[in-house]
């Protein structure tokens, strides 16, 4: 099946659902605070599809482009309103109704990522367990004593469960510096000692810290196998199917998926033979490779999703599921973690310490979308989660057509006494906007970029 097949319809159910999370969090104070909501809209543009309540008159609809929402409330600046309603319209309430009401979107998008991860923990979180590979000489791991096969089993006293926990974790103290204690065992159930890993001045963007520091996964030994020949592509043309095991590429052995990988990258545009074995027996497949352009490079391209077969990688596998009680501080903890390196992180980028290279738009977002759909519930969740911790923190940046440029204006109307002029929080709106197009500019060149590659 194509990738998009999944991405496209868990991209939209992603948005769908976080959106319409956001925007009801500012119906929802708007109708307490006694503001009138004219209309409940998830997704901009042409209506799909609406109704409207005989009580209130709102209208909730679904429109055409699913790539946001908006709430509209009766307010005098969008036109004409009767009198007898001028006490529901928005721009009539006191400034700290239209902060309430104008919060309650991030708010709401924080509340559903800490019940997103408190589901998470409870259904079980899946990872690899934090074993590291090959120590190269003369980087910081090896400096600290670190060794390939030593189990991380905690970073300045946090425990690392899964290498996830342990890259979060590291990202975190690199963006503060100075030497970090890790607990370190020689093995799994061993006796735990304490190394010190300088991350001085080391590099807090997730793309280049680990090269840096010198940590990598373990890596076992495993027969790299097909988990999924992509439609249209190389693989298919050549009948590979899912379960093939790839014993060998061109005569040379395929001690793991990464062997393959590389192998592959190496022949772009050339018809190799692999050796497999299906059904318990083994044949000779020929392959004619496709060839694309990464960084500059000529690189050979199967187009296949791979596994391993291996004990020993399933030794590494591990998950961590908690009972209802005690995954409340832990959904909490992982909410609040992941909302301050996020913050941390854009004002590293703004800084140029982080590379802009990590910003995703739609595309990217779609792709891991139908990713984690693709694991299992519980992976989508988690992604739910994410996205809206960072639709949260978004919202909230001090930028006019944000939230937090609204709540910046009504911040500075509390000092002042009375609101900005018009004009300034007009020519703000427009600034903001061209800020916030921008941004998105940028994050479809960034996803572009990665599709080319």
């Amino acid at each position: 099946m194509p990738d998009w097949l999944l991405s496209v319809p868990a991209f939209i159910v992603a948005i769908g659902l976080l959106v319409a999370v956001h925007e009801y969090g500012h119906f929802w104070v708007a109708r307490r605070m006694g503001v009138r909501v004219l209309r409940y809209s998830i997704g901009f543009g042409a209506k799909l599809w609406g109704r409207t309540s005989s009580r209130s008159g709102t209208e909730y609809w679904l429109s055409a482009i699913p790539l946001g929402g908006y709430v509209k409330m009766l307010d005098e600046r969008e036109g004409p309103v009767p009198d007898a309603d001028k006490p529901y319209a928005f721009n009539r309430q006191s400034v700290g109704k239209r902060m309430a009401i104008v919060a309650a979107g991030p708010a709401v998008n924080f509340a559903f990522a800490i019940v997103a991860y408190w589901l998470v923990f409870m259904l079980g979180v899946a990872g690899i367990k934090p074993v590291i590979g090959d120590v190269p000489e003369d980087t910081r791991a090896a400096a600290a004593g670190l060794s390939e096969g030593q189990h991380i089993v905690a970073v300045a006293g946090r425990e690392t469960p899964t290498w996830q926990d342990l890259r979060l974790t590291l990202i975190e103290q690199a963006l503060a510096g100075g030497e970090v204690p890790l607990s370190v065992t020689d093995g799994e159930g061993g006796d735990a000692r304490e190394v010190r890993l300088d991350m001085t001045g080391v590099s807090a963007d997730p793309e280049r810290l680990f090269g840096e520091l010198g940590l990598a996964p373990y890596r076992p030994d495993g027969t790299p196998v097909i988990a999924e020949a992509l439609s249209g592509e190389p693989a298919d043309a050549a009948g590979l199917r899912a379960g093939d095991k790839v014993l060998a590429a061109g005569g040379e052995p395929m001690r793991d998926p990464q062997a393959l990988v590389d192998w592959v990258k190496a022949h772009p545009g050339e018809t190799v033979s692999l050796r497999i074995r299906r059904d318990g027996r083994e044949r000779e497949v020929r392959v004619s490779l496709d060839a694309m352009t990464v960084d500059g490079e000529r690189v050979g391209r199967l187009g296949a999703q791979l596994g391993i077969d291996s004990d020993e990688w399933a030794a590494l596998q591990t998950e961590r599921r908690l009972g209802p009680l005690a995954a409340v501080p832990a959904a909490l903890e992982q909410t609040w973690s992941v909302s301050a390196l996020t913050v941390r992180l854009m004002g590293r980028m703004l800084v140029g310490d982080v590379s802009w290279k990590n910003i995703s738009g739609p595309i990217q977002i779609a792709n891991y979308a139908g990713k984690t759909a693709s694991v299992g519930l519980e992976a989508f969740i988690g992604f739910l989660a994410l996205v809206s911790v960072s639709l949260a923190v978004l919202n909230l940046l001090p930028v006019p057509v944000l939230d937090g440029g609204h709540l910046l204006y009504y911040a500075i109307e509390l000092v002042r006494g009375r609101p900005l002029s018009e004009e300034a929080q007009a020519m703000g709106q427009q600034l903001g906007m061209v800020a916030l197009l921008l941004l998105m500019s940028l994050a479809f060149y960034n996803d572009i970029l990665r599709l080319l590659s």
